[in-house]
């Protein structure tokens, strides 16, 4: 029957000595032997589906005709059998015989299907069914799933369904229209869709550990599936290393010429990236703004702020011209600018965000900033929890009531507790909830 001794001693009655005690298991056999069934994979059918052999006279052959009445041949039967043994369970599969007058609308004749389907395979067939309506919905005819089954038989197979659902459920999550994907599918290249999977996944990660912005990662995926499923990358360490180049640079170069990443692929040799000039750019725009802001050249003061100042030299006006729309003198800024270089290294939308938490959530005018310009350097919760212990300390008759807004939000916490949350025997509890509470929001 096929079957090794490790597999078939679990499955030995205990209560028979001989194969002709079990009348049933005998008949049963030998209507799939007669039917056509190689005795080698009736150990399969066995272990999947016992029951079968426990059917009384004539009802598996009955089973069988039921098939063939549907205009299948016996050794279609016999074939798809032997693949999914739970056909003869019950009444006849539903979702199976749905599956076949859906291919046969489009077009394949029941000897084709039967040459698409695998010895070597197994098959789920309420799965197989739930993929095609998802190529449905996504409006595709008949003849189109005929044809997708037809060029791409290996979807059929159950290992091979369970992959797809789930590499369209990857895709989906990337913006991609299932019109996309079944375009994807029908070009499908020579690669098993779990190692296609697999190399998609891989490239996700590698494109997530270089930074690389979830919009940009999208529109790779949408834009090019088959080119990044069909190849895998080296490990994102080793790539970093040989292309001699910085996380930012990989990702613009990514972006400029996607298909580069074919040279990074497990087993090739990597070649270092060529050097853009950014940099050099980077830094003479640095040093051209921190000279009109009043730095004088070579000065410790000016190392001191190209040194402080991560980022691109085109970014630092912007982060500037930002401070004086919001209503600071430009004198003034460049003031802040000289105490506290720092300030520049976060990008436009959060300077703009820390001052209007500052004018209409805290109720301190803009002009606070050329006072204490280290504000922009901090958590907008740590100035909310400061203040609102310090507010509470106030009610409370603790604190000095005219304490400065940098004193308040920029002595270490160690200061802070000692200093003024410890005066209060209620300060400690108080601050722990309102840290939980600012923290947590």
């Amino acid at each position: 029957m096929g079957l090794k001794p490790q597999e078939y001693s679990s499955l030995l009655p205990r209560d028979l000595m001989y194969l002709s005690d079990d009348d049933l298991l005998l008949e049963n056999y030998h209507v799939m032997c007669n039917y056509g069934i190689a005795r080698n994979k009736m150990g399969k059918i066995y272990k999947e589906a016992t029951e079968v052999f426990r059917y009384d006279y004539g009802v598996l052959a009955l089973k069988l005709k039921a098939y063939e009445k549907l205009g299948l041949s016996s050794s279609f039967i016999a074939k798809v059998v032997v693949r999914s043994p739970d056909l003869l369970i019950g009444d006849a599969n539903i979702d199976f015989i749905k599956i076949l007058e859906l291919l046969r609308k489009g077009g394949l004749e029941y000897r084709r299907i039967e040459k698409l389907l695998s010895d070597k395979s197994t098959y789920n067939w309420s799965q197989l069914l739930s993929l095609l309506n998802l190529f449905g919905k996504a409006g595709y005819n008949d003849e189109q799933l005929s044809e997708l089954i037809s060029q791409k038989p290996w979807i059929l197979r159950e290992d091979s369904v369970d992959r797809a659902l789930l590499l369209i459920g990857f895709l989906l999550k990337f913006g991609s229209t299932m019109n996309q994907i079944c375009s994807l599918f029908l070009q499908f290249p020579k690669v098993q869709v779990e190692k296609f999977a697999s190399n998609l996944r891989h490239c996700f990660l590698f494109l997530n550990e270089i930074n690389m912005e979830a919009y940009e990662i999208g529109k790779l995926f949408r834009s090019h599936p088959i080119f990044i499923g069909s190849f895998t990358l080296k490990k994102t360490n080793s790539l970093l290393s040989r292309l001699n180049a910085g996380k930012k640079r990989i990702c613009e170069v990514i972006q400029e010429n996607p298909e580069i990443m074919k040279k990074w692929v497990k087993g090739s040799k990597i070649e270092w990236l060529p050097d853009s000039g950014e940099e050099l750019r980077s830094q003479m725009l640095k040093t051209k703004f921190f000279l009109d802001l009043g730095f004088v050249e070579n000065s410790d003061e000016m190392k001191r702020a190209l040194k402080v100042f991560r980022g691109r030299g085109a970014e630092l006006q912007e982060r500037f011209d930002c401070l004086v729309i919001a209503g600071l003198d430009r004198k003034d800024v460049c003031e802040m600018i000289k105490v506290s270089p720092q300030i520049l290294n976060q990008k436009k939308e959060v300077i703009e965000m820390k001052i209007d938490f500052l004018i209409n959530d805290l109720g301190f005018p803009v002009s606070s900033l050329v006072r204490f310009p280290s504000y922009l350097s901090y958590t907008m919760q740590r100035a909310k929890l400061r203040l609102t212990m310090y507010n509470w300390l106030k009610e409370q008759g603790k604190v000095n009531p005219m304490l400065s807004f940098s004193t308040i939000v920029g002595c270490t916490d160690n200061v802070f507790l000692s200093q003024y949350v410890d005066r209060h025997p209620r300060g400690p509890e108080i601050w722990e909830d309102l840290k939980k509470e600012i923290c947590s929001a």
